[in-house]
C-alpha cells in the first residue's frame, strides 16, 4: 500500500518558552538554500509574508540582506493607512541563519530564524525575545493567527520555486 499520499500536512507549532521568549517551528518542503532565499529576496517576501485571510498584503519590501543592512516592510489593504515593521539585520549566514531587530516600537523583539537541512525538507526555528512580557503578551495573538496561515503560503511558494529550479 502506497501511504506516501496520506503524510500529514506541515503543522506550524508557536510556543511560548518564557514570559519573554518565542519560538515558531515548522517543516518545509524544500532545501534550506531556497527557503532562506524566500525569506531574503524582497520579490519573493511580497508573494508570502502577509496572511491572505486578513485583506492586507505587504504593499513594499525593501531588504538589505547583510550585517548591518537595514530593511523595511509596509502592510495594508489599498485603501488604508500601511503599518510599517522595520530594523536591522545583526547576524546573516546564508542558508543557515537570520538575526534582526524589530524597531518598529520600544516593545520589538530580536528575531532569529535558523534553516536546518532534514533529508531535503527544512526545519525553520523562528526564535523571538522581547524586551518584556507585556511586549509578548501583546504580540502573541497575532503570532499565533498569523504566521501558520504565512507559513503555509510560502511552502505553497516553495513547490513552485522548487519545480523551476529543477527544471533549470
Amino acid at each position: 500500500m502506497d501511504v506516501r499520499g496520506s503524510e500529514p500536512t506541515n503543522r506550524t507549532t508557536v510556543e511560548r518558552k518564557s514570559e519573554r521568549e518565542l519560538v515558531v517551528t515548522r517543516i518545509f518542503n524544500g532545501p534550506p538554500r531556497i527557503v532562506f532565499e524566500a525569506w531574503t529576496k524582497p520579490e519573493l517576501l511580497k508573494l508570502w509574508w502577509a496572511p491572505k485571510s486578513t485583506g492586507m498584503s505587504l504593499l513594499s519590501c525593501e531588504a538589505d540582506v547583510r550585517v548591518g543592512g537595514g530593511y523595511r516592510f509596509e502592510f495594508g489593504r489599498e485603501a488604508s493607512k500601511p503599518m510599517a515593521f522595520f530594523g536591522r539585520y545583526l547576524e546573516v549566514t546564508p542558508h543557515s541563519r537570520l538575526v534582526w531587530t524589530n524597531e518598529e516600537s520600544d516593545n520589538g523583539a530580536v528575531t532569529t530564524v535558523t534553516f536546518e537541512e532534514k533529508g531535503g525538507k527544512t526545519l525553520l526555528v523562528m526564535h523571538e525575545l522581547y524586551p518584556a512580557k507585556e511586549a509578548l503578551d501583546a504580540a502573541i495573538a497575532g503570532m499565533e493567527g498569523g504566521m501558520p496561515e504565512s507559513f503555509a503560503q510560502l511552502d505553497d511558494l516553495l513547490v513552485t520555486l522548487s519545480a523551476s529550479v529543477g527544471r533549470s
